[in-house]
Protein backbone atom coordinates (compact mmCIF):
# COMPACT_ATOMS: atom_id res chain seq x y z
CA UNK A 1 0.00 0.00 0.00
CA UNK A 2 1.16 3.53 -0.75
CA UNK A 3 2.58 5.88 1.86
CA UNK A 4 -0.44 8.17 1.49
CA UNK A 5 -2.29 5.74 3.79
CA UNK A 6 0.03 6.84 6.61
CA UNK A 7 -1.58 10.32 6.75
CA UNK A 8 1.99 11.66 6.88
CA UNK A 9 2.74 15.22 7.90
CA UNK A 10 0.07 15.31 10.61
CA UNK A 11 0.51 14.96 14.35
CA UNK A 12 -2.89 13.33 14.92
CA UNK A 13 -4.18 10.57 12.65
CA UNK A 14 -7.27 8.38 12.66
CA UNK A 15 -7.95 4.92 11.27
CA UNK A 16 -10.17 1.87 11.65
CA UNK A 17 -9.43 -1.66 12.84
CA UNK A 18 -6.30 -3.83 12.98
CA UNK A 19 -5.37 -3.15 9.34
CA UNK A 20 -5.57 0.59 9.91
CA UNK A 21 -3.48 0.25 13.07
CA UNK A 22 -0.80 -1.64 11.15
CA UNK A 23 -0.59 1.17 8.61
CA UNK A 24 -0.38 3.99 11.16
CA UNK A 25 2.11 2.07 13.32
CA UNK A 26 4.66 2.40 10.52
CA UNK A 27 5.11 6.08 11.46
CA UNK A 28 3.34 7.07 14.68
CA UNK A 29 5.01 7.06 18.10
CA UNK A 30 1.80 6.30 20.03
CA UNK A 31 -1.37 4.33 19.29
CA UNK A 32 -4.65 4.98 21.11
CA UNK A 33 -6.94 1.95 20.92
CA UNK A 34 -10.67 2.80 21.12
CA UNK A 35 -13.19 -0.03 21.55
CA UNK A 36 -16.06 1.56 23.48
CA UNK A 37 -18.39 -1.48 23.57
CA UNK A 38 -16.45 -2.69 25.26
CA UNK A 39 -12.76 -3.68 25.42
CA UNK A 40 -11.25 -0.31 26.32
CA UNK A 41 -14.20 0.62 28.55
CA UNK A 42 -13.62 -2.65 30.41
CA UNK A 43 -9.91 -1.88 30.64
CA UNK A 44 -10.70 1.51 32.18
CA UNK A 45 -13.00 -0.09 34.77
CA UNK A 46 -10.47 -2.80 35.66
CA UNK A 47 -7.59 -0.32 35.93
CA UNK A 48 -9.70 1.85 38.24
CA UNK A 49 -9.76 -1.07 40.67
CA UNK A 50 -5.96 -1.30 40.54
CA UNK A 51 -5.76 -4.29 38.21
CA UNK A 52 -3.20 -4.95 35.50
CA UNK A 53 -4.98 -6.06 32.31
CA UNK A 54 -3.32 -8.41 29.82
CA UNK A 55 -4.93 -8.19 26.36
CA UNK A 56 -5.26 -11.47 24.48
CA UNK A 57 -6.66 -11.97 20.96
CA UNK A 58 -8.55 -15.27 21.39
CA UNK A 59 -11.12 -16.66 23.81
CA UNK A 60 -10.22 -20.36 23.59
CA UNK A 61 -8.07 -22.93 25.36
CA UNK A 62 -4.94 -20.94 24.60
CA UNK A 63 -6.41 -18.09 26.67
CA UNK A 64 -6.59 -20.40 29.69
CA UNK A 65 -2.96 -21.36 29.20
CA UNK A 66 -1.95 -17.72 28.79
CA UNK A 67 -3.80 -16.74 31.99
CA UNK A 68 -2.00 -19.47 33.90
CA UNK A 69 1.31 -18.32 32.46
CA UNK A 70 0.59 -14.75 33.56
CA UNK A 71 -0.70 -15.89 36.98
CA UNK A 72 -3.90 -13.98 36.17
CA UNK A 73 -7.64 -14.47 36.23
CA UNK A 74 -9.30 -15.03 32.86
CA UNK A 75 -12.29 -12.99 31.71
CA UNK A 76 -15.03 -15.06 30.07
CA UNK A 77 -17.85 -14.19 27.67
CA UNK A 78 -20.72 -12.07 28.98
CA UNK A 79 -23.10 -15.03 29.17
CA UNK A 80 -20.51 -17.34 30.72
CA UNK A 81 -20.17 -15.38 33.97
CA UNK A 82 -20.53 -17.56 37.06
CA UNK A 83 -19.54 -17.63 40.71
CA UNK A 84 -16.29 -19.33 39.74
CA UNK A 85 -15.66 -17.03 36.75
CA UNK A 86 -17.11 -13.59 37.62
CA UNK A 87 -14.85 -11.56 35.28
CA UNK A 88 -15.88 -10.83 31.71
CA UNK A 89 -15.65 -8.27 28.90
CA UNK A 90 -18.74 -6.68 30.48
CA UNK A 91 -17.82 -3.48 32.35
CA UNK A 92 -20.80 -4.02 34.67
CA UNK A 93 -19.64 -7.55 35.52
CA UNK A 94 -16.12 -6.28 36.21
CA UNK A 95 -17.50 -3.72 38.66
CA UNK A 96 -19.36 -6.44 40.54
CA UNK A 97 -16.58 -9.04 40.44
CA UNK A 98 -14.04 -9.53 43.22
CA UNK A 99 -10.80 -7.62 42.79
CA UNK A 100 -8.32 -9.39 40.52
CA UNK A 101 -4.84 -7.85 40.57
CA UNK A 102 -4.01 -9.49 37.23
CA UNK A 103 -6.64 -10.08 34.57
CA UNK A 104 -6.49 -11.53 31.06
CA UNK A 105 -9.08 -9.84 28.83
CA UNK A 106 -9.59 -11.63 25.48
CA UNK A 107 -10.65 -9.31 22.66
CA UNK A 108 -9.96 -9.98 18.97
CA UNK A 109 -10.10 -6.34 17.89
CA UNK A 110 -8.66 -4.48 20.88
CA UNK A 111 -5.87 -6.96 21.51
CA UNK A 112 -4.92 -7.23 17.84
CA UNK A 113 -4.73 -3.46 17.51
CA UNK A 114 -2.61 -3.27 20.67
CA UNK A 115 -0.23 -5.85 19.22
CA UNK A 116 0.18 -3.84 16.00
CA UNK A 117 2.05 -1.03 17.75
CA UNK A 118 5.47 -1.87 16.28
CA UNK A 119 7.29 -0.30 19.23
CA UNK A 120 4.92 2.65 19.66
CA UNK A 121 3.37 3.44 23.04
CA UNK A 122 -0.15 1.99 23.39
CA UNK A 123 -2.99 3.61 25.33
CA UNK A 124 -6.55 2.38 25.93
CA UNK A 125 -9.01 5.19 25.26
CA UNK A 126 -12.79 5.39 25.54
CA UNK A 127 -15.49 7.92 26.32
CA UNK A 128 -14.93 7.40 30.06
CA UNK A 129 -11.34 8.69 29.93
CA UNK A 130 -11.18 10.72 26.71
CA UNK A 131 -10.00 13.96 28.32
CA UNK A 132 -7.56 12.15 30.63
CA UNK A 133 -6.03 10.35 27.64
CA UNK A 134 -5.78 13.61 25.69
CA UNK A 135 -4.09 15.32 28.64
CA UNK A 136 -1.59 12.45 28.92
CA UNK A 137 -0.85 12.64 25.20
CA UNK A 138 -0.37 16.40 25.34
CA UNK A 139 1.82 16.09 28.42
CA UNK A 140 4.12 13.70 26.57
CA UNK A 141 4.23 15.84 23.44
CA UNK A 142 2.25 13.41 21.31
CA UNK A 143 0.26 14.86 18.44
CA UNK A 144 1.88 18.28 18.23
CA UNK A 145 4.38 17.35 15.49
CA UNK A 146 4.62 14.72 12.77
CA UNK A 147 7.72 13.37 14.55
CA UNK A 148 5.60 12.73 17.68
CA UNK A 149 2.52 11.57 15.81
CA UNK A 150 -0.32 9.75 17.54
CA UNK A 151 -2.64 7.34 15.76
CA UNK A 152 -6.14 7.02 17.18
CA UNK A 153 -7.65 3.71 16.06
CA UNK A 154 -11.37 2.93 16.28
CA UNK A 155 -11.71 -0.84 16.63
CA UNK A 156 -15.10 -1.21 14.98
CA UNK A 157 -17.05 -4.48 14.93
CA UNK A 158 -17.22 -7.44 12.54
CA UNK A 159 -19.81 -8.51 10.01
CA UNK A 160 -20.61 -12.25 9.92
CA UNK A 161 -18.19 -12.66 7.00
CA UNK A 162 -15.36 -11.21 9.09
CA UNK A 163 -15.28 -7.83 7.36
CA UNK A 164 -14.88 -4.66 9.40
CA UNK A 165 -18.10 -2.90 10.43
CA UNK A 166 -17.40 0.74 11.35
CA UNK A 167 -19.19 1.37 14.65
CA UNK A 168 -20.57 4.74 15.68
CA UNK A 169 -19.61 4.25 19.35
CA UNK A 170 -15.93 3.90 18.42
CA UNK A 171 -16.12 6.90 16.09
CA UNK A 172 -17.50 8.93 19.01
CA UNK A 173 -14.86 7.63 21.42
CA UNK A 174 -12.00 8.34 19.03
CA UNK A 175 -13.47 11.73 18.19
CA UNK A 176 -13.72 12.60 21.88
CA UNK A 177 -10.00 11.91 22.39
CA UNK A 178 -9.02 13.86 19.27
CA UNK A 179 -11.27 16.84 20.03
CA UNK A 180 -9.92 17.03 23.60
CA UNK A 181 -6.32 16.80 22.39
CA UNK A 182 -6.89 19.58 19.90
CA UNK A 183 -8.43 21.76 22.63
CA UNK A 184 -5.78 21.02 25.27
CA UNK A 185 -2.92 21.84 22.88
CA UNK A 186 -4.48 25.17 21.96
CA UNK A 187 -4.87 24.04 18.38
CA UNK A 188 -1.20 23.06 18.03
CA UNK A 189 -2.10 19.45 17.26
CA UNK A 190 -2.17 19.04 13.49
CA UNK A 191 -5.12 16.84 12.50
CA UNK A 192 -5.32 14.76 9.36
CA UNK A 193 -8.59 15.01 7.45
CA UNK A 194 -9.64 11.68 8.94
CA UNK A 195 -8.89 12.84 12.48
CA UNK A 196 -10.63 16.18 11.92
CA UNK A 197 -13.82 14.47 10.72
CA UNK A 198 -13.78 12.05 13.69
CA UNK A 199 -13.51 14.99 16.10
CA UNK A 200 -16.34 16.76 14.28
CA UNK A 201 -18.53 13.65 14.63
CA UNK A 202 -18.06 13.72 18.39
CA UNK A 203 -18.78 17.44 18.61
CA UNK A 204 -21.94 16.92 16.54
CA UNK A 205 -23.40 14.57 19.14
CA UNK A 206 -25.88 16.43 21.33
CA UNK A 207 -26.28 13.44 23.68
CA UNK A 208 -23.51 10.84 23.60
CA UNK A 209 -25.39 8.49 25.93
CA UNK A 210 -28.47 8.52 23.74
CA UNK A 211 -26.39 8.01 20.63
CA UNK A 212 -24.76 4.97 22.21
CA UNK A 213 -28.15 3.56 23.16
CA UNK A 214 -29.49 4.20 19.65
CA UNK A 215 -26.45 2.70 17.90
CA UNK A 216 -26.56 -0.78 16.41
CA UNK A 217 -24.07 -2.09 18.96
CA UNK A 218 -25.89 -0.41 21.84
CA UNK A 219 -29.25 -1.79 20.80
CA UNK A 220 -27.71 -5.24 20.44
CA UNK A 221 -26.35 -5.14 24.00
CA UNK A 222 -29.53 -3.69 25.46
CA UNK A 223 -31.66 -6.25 23.64
CA UNK A 224 -29.34 -8.98 24.89
CA UNK A 225 -29.86 -7.98 28.51
CA UNK A 226 -26.76 -5.82 29.08
CA UNK A 227 -28.05 -2.22 29.24
CA UNK A 228 -25.70 -1.38 32.12
CA UNK A 229 -22.70 -1.96 29.88
CA UNK A 230 -23.95 0.73 27.53
CA UNK A 231 -24.60 3.13 30.41
CA UNK A 232 -21.10 2.64 31.81
CA UNK A 233 -19.56 3.14 28.37
CA UNK A 234 -21.40 6.48 28.12
CA UNK A 235 -19.92 7.88 31.37
CA UNK A 236 -18.12 10.70 29.58
CA UNK A 237 -14.87 11.67 31.35
CA UNK A 238 -15.83 9.80 34.52
CA UNK A 239 -12.41 8.10 34.70
CA UNK A 240 -9.23 10.16 35.31
CA UNK A 241 -6.89 7.23 34.66
CA UNK A 242 -4.92 6.46 31.51
CA UNK A 243 -4.25 2.75 30.87
CA UNK A 244 -0.85 2.38 29.20
CA UNK A 245 0.47 -0.93 27.89
CA UNK A 246 3.62 -1.72 29.85
CA UNK A 247 5.25 -5.14 30.08
CA UNK A 248 2.37 -6.70 28.16
CA UNK A 249 -0.37 -5.34 30.43
CA UNK A 250 -2.45 -2.19 30.71
CA UNK A 251 -2.01 -0.35 33.99
CA UNK A 252 -2.67 3.19 35.13
CA UNK A 253 -0.04 5.68 33.97
CA UNK A 254 1.97 7.19 36.78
Amino acid sequence: MGDHFLQSGHGVRFEWGPAGAEQLAREVTCLVVVDVLSFTTSVSVAVESGARVFPYPWRDETAHAFAEQMDAELAVGRRAVSRDAPWSLSPAALRRAPFAPRLVLPSPNGSTISAAANGAAVVAGCLRNATAVAAWLAGHGYGTTAERAVGVVAAGERWPDGGLRPAVEDLLGAGAVIASLRRLTGGEASLSAEARIAAAAFRASADVGQDLRDSVSGRELIGGGFPEDVSIAAELDACPLVPVLTGGAFSAAR
